[in-house]
């Protein structure tokens, strides 16, 4: 079945941008769209990039998973992974100085980014806090976190909130 990624919110160009920005999230996600690959699979190829890529993609909801029978007996059912959406729609209006902020946070260096996402993490804890509480201590635009959170394996919105994804193992 053919599915289009509509994309009406411009913090959500942040993980479509990303999702390919490395050689292991380009490799697994292009396997993705030929089939079903499994955690184990995916673990024993790409190692722990490659979970954290299917864990990135489960966030931005670029996969779609299904359970299937156990490889040998004994064993539960495993968890696979295929892509989604066949074509993407982009559909919003932007102000240049919002792209100009949506793109610096695409083409940050990763280094950069790790620093920005560490101080998320520390002002969030393991509870997580609301936005406004986090953008007031960033001193940041709402656009701005957004679009950090977005480009994060690790965070994720729930509601008014951002909170820690939990890793998968």
């Amino acid at each position: 079945m053919k599915r289009i990624k509509v994309i009406n919110e411009p913090s959500d160009l942040v993980p479509i941008l990303r999702a390919l920005d490395t050689e292991v999230r380009f490799n697994i996600f292009m396997e993705l769209i030929d089939g079903w690959l499994t955690m184990d699979e995916i673990e024993e190829k790409y190692g722990d990039e490659g979970i954290e890529s299917i864990t990135y993609f489960e966030k931005v909801r670029l996969v779609e998973t299904t359970w299937q029978p156990p490889a040998s007996k004994g064993s539960g059912p495993v968890k696979a992974f295929r892509s989604y959406y066949t074509s993407f729609h982009l559909n919003v209006s932007l102000q240049i100085n919002e792209l100009a902020e949506i793109l610096s946070v695409v083409m940050m260096p990763d280094k950069e980014y790790r620093k920005s996402e560490k101080k998320i993490v520390g002002i969030i804890g393991d509870d997580g806090a609301y936005v406004g509480d986090v953008q007031k201590e960033l001193d940041t635009t709402l656009l701005r976190l957004r679009a950090l959170v977005k480009r994060s394996a690790k965070l994720e919105y729930r509601g008014q909130r951002i909170e820690q994804i939990k890793q998968p193992k």
